[in-house]
């Protein structure tokens, strides 16, 4: 709390300059972050995030917020690319159609979670609360909603099922390991980053014991195999904690739609998404530090695109005294 409102103090002394009035933008989203109700003139009488109505202010937030939820999109081909070269290694005998959940976990858990912030998004901004009534509209969000869960449930189950093939190492006895330079070995650089065993990395793994992924060419030290299974884990976390956080959404937006999102219901929901987002964000420092840059920057982004789903719920959220 305090440093919200040493911020808060902040921003309303030193943005003074940067417009004829304070900068409304941070003050709202100090709001949001400060799990405050959020000041009506934050929307404007439009419904927009600013105090003063403005076809630029308006912009430069929509533009924004759309930059972000590109770049989410951008980031499924990232992932499958990342994905495609790593089971060259952990599937070094070829990839079965049964393993292709646990081989592209995130690519198609990235994809399926980019088409629900997208369904979230029609609820909660883009559409009028008459045409969300309409049979077709409810039908088509319906096989949506569906194909989204399942996707994202099948992309748990492959975390799960990677974070248990990861752990399955055994000892590999070897004199040298610079001798099996050249029979298609691979070492540990991060969870789904495994170069090519070379005369340059092979030194880094001798007088020490080395470990290799069960069936498979990728070999280790006990601290490179406990950093991944660490990361693999990490994953199962943050996948389960985003299941939870949209499971708390989806109730906050039909409550919302029938008028009872107020009062103990919003304090409650307020409350344990608190606790939920603490957790994703341990995650994404977490990957910031001991994984790879990808990993944090999805995080990071997933992040912020859902705290623009919230300031769409809770622009909404009657004030307490109204809700009486």
């Amino acid at each position: 709390m305090r440093t919200y409102a040493f911020a808060n103090k902040f921003l309303s002394d030193g943005f003074e300059g940067l417009s004829s009035g304070k900068n409304y933008f941070f003050h709202c989203l100090l709001e949001a972050l400060n799990w405050q109700p959020i000041n009506q003139k934050c929307f404007g009488v439009q419904g927009h995030m600013f105090t003063r109505p403005s076809t630029y202010s308006e912009l430069l937030y929509k533009g924004f917020k759309y930059t972000v939820y590109g770049l989410l999109l951008l980031n499924i081909g990232f992932f499958y690319q990342e994905e495609s070269l790593a089971i060259e290694q952990t599937f070094s005998g070829g990839i079965s159609v049964g393993d292709i959940i646990q081989g592209y976990a995130a690519t198609i858990d990235t994809a399926a979670w980019a088409l629900l912030l997208l369904l979230f998004e029609f609820e909660t901004s883009l559409l009028k609360p008459q045409t969300l009534i309409r049979w077709n509209i409810r039908a088509s969000f319906t096989l949506v909603r569906i194909f989204s869960y399942g996707f994202i449930g099948y992309a748990f189950y492959g975390y799960f099922t990677k974070m248990l093939f990861i752990n399955g190492v055994s000892p590999l006895v070897v004199d040298d390991v610079c001798h099996l330079v050249g029979q298609n070995f691979a070492v540990i650089d991060s969870l789904d980053q495994y170069p090519t065993l070379s005369e340059n990395n092979c030194g880094v793994l001798n007088n020490q014991p080395v470990f290799q992924l069960n069936q498979q060419t990728i070999i280790g030290n006990a601290g490179q195999w406990a950093a991944i299974q660490w990361l693999a884990m990490v994953d199962v976390i943050n996948s389960i904690t985003w299941i939870t956080v949209v499971i708390i959404l989806e109730i906050d937006v039909r409550l919302q739609q029938q008028d009872h999102f107020e009062g103990l219901v919003v304090s409650v929901s307020r409350n344990i998404k608190l606790v939920l987002y603490g957790i994703l964000l341990g995650a994404a420092t977490y990957w910031g530090f001991l994984g790879d840059f990808l990993d944090f920057w999805d995080a990071f982004m997933w992040l912020l695109a859902f705290f623009f789903i919230e300031i769409n719920i809770f622009k909404d959220e009657k004030p307490a005294a109204e809700a009486q």
